[in-house]
């Protein structure tokens, strides 16, 4: 008779229930007493989450979101006129160490997942004034940015716009370390710096599509019936 397998414990560590209810803990009291445009319901903010009280009627958080540990929402200083700044919809997950920095809009839509590292900004520093410590410059004007439903970002990449609209089609994933300047259309996979199409789901094939027939979609040149978006959103 063989002796069964103990049951795994359910807490590796039992020292990890104090982290948790902290967590816990910390979410709640946000929801409760921070001023959000918006704050869904089962949220999971870090208690190491950097988050300014002065700038949370500038977010909006949707349900069942979880922000890992030391990742800031920042809306910087000179953000201009008031309205919501950062929408993140249900769903979603803010891997730890992510910065998410936005002066006009950043708006993440549902079932977004993210790994660690990940910078998204919606504008840069200036520093064209030579006369001037880069520090005194203030940042740019900068753009919007807008992370359709389902996609995935991978660690360490970043989504930086400094004008117009970028929009990352819903489904898509981005590569560890790609550095995405520019929109793609939607099932798309992202790699490099900067970031070019590697690979794209055709409806009309019914198949991944890569290589030249990859590049033809994301720059509208070659069978455009295979990303009618491009038209209008890719070319910016």
């Amino acid at each position: 008779m063989t002796k069964s397998s103990p049951s795994p414990a359910r807490f590796e560590d039992p020292l990890t229930l104090f982290s948790r209810a902290g967590t816990k803990l910390h979410s709640l009291w946000l929801r409760a007493m921070y001023p959000f445009a918006a704050a869904g319901k089962n949220l999971s903010i870090h208690f190491t989450c950097r988050l300014s009280r002065k700038a949370a009627h500038q977010m909006r958080i949707g349900n069942s979101v979880i922000i890992r540990k030391d990742a800031w929402l920042n809306i910087p200083v000179e953000a201009g006129a008031a309205g919501v700044k950062i929408i993140i919809e249900d769903n979603c997950l803010i891997g730890a160490r992510n910065l998410i920095s936005a002066r006009n809009l950043i708006h993440i839509e549902r079932d977004v997942m993210m790994g660690t590292s990940v910078l998204i900004q919606d504008h840069h520093h200036a520093y064209e004034d030579v006369l001037v410590p880069i520090r005194d410059q203030g940042c740019t004007p900068g753009g919007r940015i807008r992370i359709e439903q389902g996609c995935w970002i991978g660690q360490g990449a970043a989504i930086v716009c400094n004008e117009g609209e970028l929009v990352i089609g819903r489904n898509s994933v981005i590569a560890s370390n790609a550095l995405v300047t520019r929109s793609f259309p939607p099932n798309s996979v992202l790699v490099g710096n900067p970031a070019r199409l590697a690979r794209q789901f055709s409806p009309i094939k019914g198949a991944w599509v890569g290589g030249e027939a990859g590049r033809s979609v994301a720059s509208g040149n070659g069978d455009e019936r295979l990303s009618p978006w491009v038209q209008s959103r890719v070319a910016q």
